[in-house]
Order: structure tokens, then C-alpha cells, then sequence
């Protein structure tokens, strides 16, 4: 049986829940605004914000990566499996952080 990480799941739940309240207050939006510079804002908005969520999550993933192998390292030096535990949940929360922070925002500034 797999177990998560209580902040993998942190994650998960605020895209799972957030996520769908942000695209229905932004297309809500859009079709009140009918094609108004606001909408056309908005739009813009929303492609920078992903392209820098995206670039922000490509780093953070190369950091946990590289801590991660110097966990391993250490602990092949060291002939211990201390800290190994949770690797892959440690990388899934660098990924998914940068996204959650966005929607969490997004999600307080639209509503």
C-alpha cells in the first residue's frame, strides 16, 4: 500500500478544489466582459502566469533532483538508508508547488 505526504496532498487538494473555481470565475468572467481590454488582460494573465509556473516548476524540480542525489550519495557513503523515505514525494511538491501558489492566489483574487 502507498502513502503520501501529508504536503504532496496539501498539493493535490488545493489543485483538485481550487483549480475548477478559478476557470469558472475566469470564464465567467470572459463571457461577461465580451472581448473587453479586461477580458483581453485577463487572457494574457493567465499565459504569462503558466509560463512562469512551468519555468519555476522545471527549477525547482532540478533542485529537489540534485538534493535528493546528495541524500543517496550521503547515504551510500555513509551506509545508512536515512532520508531516503519520501524522495519521490519531496520532488512532486517542488513540481506541483509553483502551480498551487498561482491557483491559491488566483482563487483569492477572483472570488
Amino acid at each position: 500500500m502507498m502513502f503520501f505526504s501529508a504536503d504532496l496532498l496539501d498539493e493535490f487538494a488545493s489543485l483538485w478544489f481550487q483549480a475548477p473555481i478559478v476557470i469558472s470565475s475566469r470564464l465567467q468572467d470572459f463571457a461577461l466582459s465580451g472581448g473587453s481590454p479586461s477580458g483581453t488582460a485577463e487572457v494574457s494573465r493567465m499565459i504569462t502566469e503558466k509560463l512562469s509556473a512551468t519555468t519555476e516548476s522545471i527549477m525547482a524540480v532540478s533542485v529537489a533532483m540534485i538534493n535528493e542525489g546528495m541524500i543517496t550519495a550521503t547515504a551510500l557513503a555513509t551506509g545508512t538508508c536515512a532520508g531516503l523515505a519520501g524522495a519521490s514525494d519531496r520532488v512532486a511538491v517542488a513540481a506541483l508547488k509553483p502551480y498551487g501558489k498561482r491557483v491559491r492566489a488566483n482563487a483569492l483574487r477572483l472570488n
